[in-house]
């Protein structure tokens, strides 16, 4: 599936890209060096309608699609790698998941919230249930009509300073029996029992916290359960399908920082001179570039593939092993391409005074947060094989053992 933007498209990715190279562009070495979040590129990105681009226009928002999305969020990550994050969590993940599962109450509430300049955050990673997310052991009680929780997040993007929170959460009835994994709606300062813990110091992204989220019986409304329909189980599983949406956005984020850092390559190699010529003239480092080139825009063809996946074939959210694809190909070019921008800059690289060491800590961090890449690689591969590839030690039995009961079932 070839994917062509359209002149819409293409006007909205200029827009997109003069605000990030004269509003955002200019303070993002201060955001890292502060280590603080940036409200006035929230406000940048209010000002111009690229919070909620996909939310319906009935909703306040724009009526975009995922594509569109993707678009903005890559133009922001080229000038700043924070902003890009921001612009994934403001248009993708949680609010795409009280988008498409929320009743007409929690969709307002969500909706009004994130226009107002919040940021929300997902909550699914626990301090003993990272890639393993179904381990988690924050739950939810069910006790006279409400739901009391009680458990520990880490690696929580944005706490401290987003209200909104989509959290994870085991839930049982009052009785003790557990239902399943459910989400549910909190709201810093509003809802009692929500604090944030310690703030994880990070190698790059320095400007957007890290944070531990406390829930200490924090007591919530019935109404405030998010639950598509059927059972738990696959209330949970179709929960987990709106993180493709953030999957999707954090591949673009990796491609804008990437792509910024060739930018800044190409421009300096083109008027560097050395030994009577510019260096852009030197074989290796025109071979750096083609490889550069090629790596991005083979990983910008898989996000806009994935991105343009949403809404066929009934799908809500871009296609899982789109997604994988798309998150492992640009989170692995944008290691290799930093590295390399930064290599042809030699020691002017290695400052400071250049964004070069910048972008090569802030694209880190794709390889590990949103799915690892090992993760993503044994995804691709169940997919590809349309195999289950259990992780557990006793993953394999379990399938055997179910492979033998339909047998003799049949």
């Amino acid at each position: 599936m070839l994917v062509w933007l359209d002149a819409e498209k293409e006007a909205l990715r200029a827009r997109a890209r003069e605000l990030a190279e004269t509003r955002v562009a200019p303070r993002a070495a201060e955001i890292d060096r502060s280590e603080r979040y940036p409200f006035d590129h929230l406000g940048h990105l209010r000002e111009a309608g690229f919070l909620g681009i996909a939310l319906p226009r009935s909703l306040g928002g724009q009526g975009g699609d995922f594509l569109d999305c993707v678009l903005v969020i890559e133009e922001m990550a080229r000038a700043c790698g924070v902003t890009g994050r921001i612009a994934v969590e403001t248009n993708m993940g949680a609010i795409s998941a009280i988008m498409a599962y929320g009743d007409e109450a929690q969709k307002r509430m969500a909706a009004n919230l994130l226009l107002a300049g919040d940021k929300p955050a997902i909550c699914i990673t626990e301090p003993e249930a990272g890639s393993a997310a179904s381990w988690m052991t924050t739950r939810a009680d069910r006790k006279d009509g409400r739901f009391v929780l009680n458990g520990r997040k880490h690696w929580i993007t944005g706490g401290g300073v987003s209200k909104l929170h989509l959290i994870f959460a085991r839930a049982f009835d009052e009785e003790g029996s557990e239902l399943g994994i459910a989400g549910f709606i909190a709201v810093r300062g509003e809802d009692r029992g929500l604090t944030v813990g310690r703030r994880e110091p990070t190698m790059g992204l320095r400007g957007i916290p890290e944070t531990e989220i406390i829930f200490e019986n924090l007591e919530l409304d019935a109404s405030r359960l998010l639950l598509p329909e059927g059972d738990y189980s696959a209330g949970f599983r179709r929960l987990m399908e709106a993180y493709n949406s953030q999957r999707t956005g954090a591949a673009a984020v990796a491609l804008g920082i990437a792509q910024g850092a060739l930018d800044h390559a190409v421009a300096f190699i083109k008027t560097r001179r050395q030994f009577g010529r510019p260096v852009a003239e030197f074989q290796g480092l025109q071979w750096m570039v083609a490889e550069a080139t090629t790596r991005l825009e083979g990983a910008r063809a898989l996000i806009w593939k994935a991105a343009s996946s949403a809404g066929r074939d009934g799908r809500l959210f871009p296609d899982a092993l789109m997604a994988a694809q798309a998150k492992l190909a640009a989170a692995e070019a944008a290691i290799a391409v930093t590295n390399d921008a930064l290599q042809m800059l030699g020691a002017a690289g290695y400052s400071r005074n250049n964004p070069l060491e910048r972008m090569v800590r802030d694209a880190r961090m794709f390889t590990i947060g949103g799915g690892t890449r090992e993760v993503l690689r044994n995804l691709i591969a169940a997919r590809t094989l349309g195999m289950s590839l259990p992780q557990t030690r006793d993953g394999w039995l379990a399938v055997e053992e179910r492979e033998r009961a339909a047998s003799a079932a049949a």
